[in-house]
């Protein structure tokens, strides 16, 4: 492969690394990295179903940082690979090697998407917190991965009506990613069967529609 990622200052850079090093503590650890036109998609899968019968959602996280505009890639790798190029700062080193994740199958739209609602950072953060809890409360002592896994997808399967139906999980991408800082409001959209939460720091995206009853950020305007 032989690539770096050039970006046009170091705090884009950082950013990128601090992702990746969020991304490999969840999940499979693997980072799609999609570059065009100036702009790098860095997109993982805290959430991810592994075998037909595992119930665990897909809940994708969505970073975009400016990059160099000749950059154009499409590749996955283990995000703990992305390392800082050496004596540089604004340069991410990538491995010569790629791998493969299941999830990047899922491929969820471009354009048409619907603004339709708002959820508070701090009820994203207090669900995600709940979920945690949770999932630690029911572990027993010693448990084997498949018992490990299927509590993880009891608990970050289950539709939360505190976010609007849409699986715990997606709150706990969001928390578990740094996405949520600060009082904002997520802007919920749709497109289809797709659901987006937009933060200021990255998107969430799982499959699966919102309910109504969640703040009109429309009209309230109160999202950044």
């Amino acid at each position: 492969m032989s690539q770096r990622l050039i970006f046009p200052d170091a705090h884009a850079a950082s950013d990128a690394l601090t992702f990746a090093g969020r991304t490999r503590q969840l999940g499979d650890g693997a980072v799609r990295l999609r570059a065009a036109d100036g702009v790098l998609v860095m997109t993982s899968a805290p959430l991810a179903p592994r075998g037909l019968f595992d119930a665990t959602p897909t809940v994708l996280g969505m970073r975009m940082l400016p990059v160099d505009p000749e950059l154009v890639c499409d590749i996955v790798v283990d995000a703990q690979s992305l390392a800082g190029a050496v004596g540089e700062t604004t340069a991410v080193e990538l491995p010569d090697v790629a791998v493969s994740a299941p999830w990047t199958g899922v491929t969820p739209p471009r354009s048409g998407w619907d603004e339709v609602a708002g959820i508070r950072a701090s009820v994203l953060a207090s669900r995600a917190q709940w979920g945690i809890a949770s999932v630690a409360e029911a572990m027993p002592q010693n448990p084997g991965e498949d018992v490990v896994r299927s509590i993880r997808a009891s608990v970050w399967g289950a539709p939360d009506d505190a976010l609007g139906g849409l699986p715990l999980g997606t709150a706990f991408a969001a928390f578990a990613l740094g996405f949520i800082a600060g009082d904002e409001v997520a802007r919920v959209r749709t497109a289809g069967p797709w659901t987006r939460l937009t933060l200021e720091r990255g998107h969430v995206i799982v499959r699966g529609p919102v309910r109504t009853g969640l703040t009109d950020v429309r009209s309230t305007g109160t999202a950044s």
